[in-house]
């Protein structure tokens, strides 16, 4: 196989990264863009050791399930792969990627049932971050996603999957930067002033929280002005915020945020709890169908009559708020001190008093107390646990540990490791929290 030959394909499943899976002459070749039962000429684009990269040069006859995107820039934007496929085999293709993963990572054999639908699969991000850059000439501002496999902003004035006012606000910023004399950020000479446009937007109340990420220590007269225009032109929002972030990287947020005219917050309410939702607060992009996440691992909690649970990996300690209600009590540990700050002003503002917070890495805990725990939860970060972590929760839980996994490899990792020390897997269900994405999450119940 050499690059840039030519084969006639039938398009076999999708791969975990959400490309098209072929076999050619021994070796697997990945397609982007493809869909099961698709009919494709391929064009070879690399060829490694043991698999194969290719592009489509015709559809020779589309899968039945391969649609019209409604998003008119779906082909050049990298925010929604599986817009193509549709929405009902997307559920289906989700729990095919779970299921794959539990048998040739975990060597484990489950049927995995249908994943669970988000609620909204149009409108339902409520979380965006654009980076910004600008052009050369004009110094017009760009504001959108990446292309994939790349650093090329698409500029975007409609997103579809996310609500109607982010694109009213983006647009308003990219039309009035420069009256403000704020620039756009070069990533390649890291120059320019703004880097990236975060919001927040509670599915509530419909507020936003805007924070504007800059590149540079400290404020200036011209972002405090500019924020308060932004702030004046929008009902909506709920206030604005400067990071300020002047380092070369990666990381969108610094811990170095402002806020410059109204609230700090968003509110969300999720079951029956009001959270506080600030502009670096970690919190699902996909609120509605985390609330599904949510009342299904408290279903699960229920099931044990006013039992103790550990809270590891806590966060703003989301879950432990949630079943508090559901058991005698609830310790929560997360490492981040600024997530346990925030979770302590959601547990004043519930009245809750039966949630301890740690602030404290989880395995570290562990080792230290002698307490034992009806049910551990564990939401590790898509790296998944260290087996130090699951050892010290082997040790520490009596009944069964409920794990909610954003990476199905790391989680059939694990619970490979979790059911050679002898538990049993009881269930595991994916759910759709980024719709049109290969992305899907699983909460997987764990007998010890």
């Amino acid at each position: 196989m050499q690059t840039g030959e030519l084969y006639n394909v039938i398009v076999e499943k999708l791969s975990n990264l959400g490309t098209g899976i072929v076999r050619v002459d021994g070796f697997v070749v990945f397609i982007d863009g493809a869909c099961p039962d698709d009919k494709l000429k391929i064009k070879i684009s690399k060829v490694n050791k043991t698999f194969a990269n290719a592009e489509i040069a015709e559809i020779i006859e589309p899968s039945k399930y391969r649609i019209t995107p409604f998003c008119p820039v779906q082909r050049v934007c990298g925010a929604c792969q599986l817009q193509f496929i549709d929405y009902n085999y997307q559920l289906e293709l989700k729990r095919q990627i779970v299921q794959d993963a539990l048998h040739s990572v975990g060597g484990i054999d489950f049927d995995v049932p249908l994943t669970v639908p988000s609620p909204d699969n149009i409108k339902y991000r409520h979380k965006v971050q654009y980076p910004v850059s600008q052009t050369k000439v004009s110094k017009r501002l760009l504001a959108g996603y990446y292309k994939p496999q790349s650093h090329e902003i698409v500029n975007i004035k409609y997103c579809p999957i996310q609500p109607e006012i982010c694109d009213k606000i983006i647009e308003f910023i990219r039309e009035n930067a420069q009256k403000f004399s704020v620039s756009g950020y070069n990533e390649k000479t890291h120059t320019g002033d703004l880097r990236h446009v975060v919001l927040r937007i509670s599915t509530d109340n419909g507020r936003v929280l805007v924070t504007l990420v800059v590149n540079s220590k400290k404020s200036f007269k011209k972002f405090e002005d500019f924020a308060s225009e932004i702030y004046k032109n929008f009902d909506e929002i709920a206030g604005v915020c400067l990071n300020f972030n002047p380092k070369q990287t990666n990381v969108i947020l610094s811990e170095n945020t402002v806020c410059v005219t109204g609230q700090n917050f968003v509110e969300e309410k999720v079951l029956d709890k009001v959270f506080k939702i600030g502009a670096d607060t970690f919190f699902q992009v996909n609120p509605r169908s985390a609330e599904n996440i949510f009342a299904y691992v408290k279903d699960e909690i229920k099931k044990t009559d006013n039992p103790t649970v550990l809270d590891a990996y806590a966060g703003i300690a989301t879950f432990g708020i949630l079943v508090s209600d559901v058991s005698k009590g609830v310790v929560s540990v997360e490492f981040n001190k600024n997530s346990i700050e925030k979770a302590k002003e959601v547990l004043e503002l519930n009245n809750i008093n039966n949630v301890e917070l740690h602030a404290e890495d989880t395995a570290k805990y562990l080792k230290k107390v002698k307490r034992k725990f009806d049910i551990t939860i564990l939401d590790p970060p898509r790296k998944g646990c260290t087996k130090e972590s699951l050892d010290e929760t082997l040790k520490h839980t009596k009944e069964k540990i409920i794990y909610v996994s954003c990476n199905p490899a790391t989680l059939a990792r694990d619970l490979k490791y979790l059911t050679e020390k002898g538990c049993k897997l009881e269930s595991v269900q994916p759910f759709d929290m980024f719709c049109h994405t290969y992305h899907v999450e699983t909460v997987a119940v764990i007998e010890i």
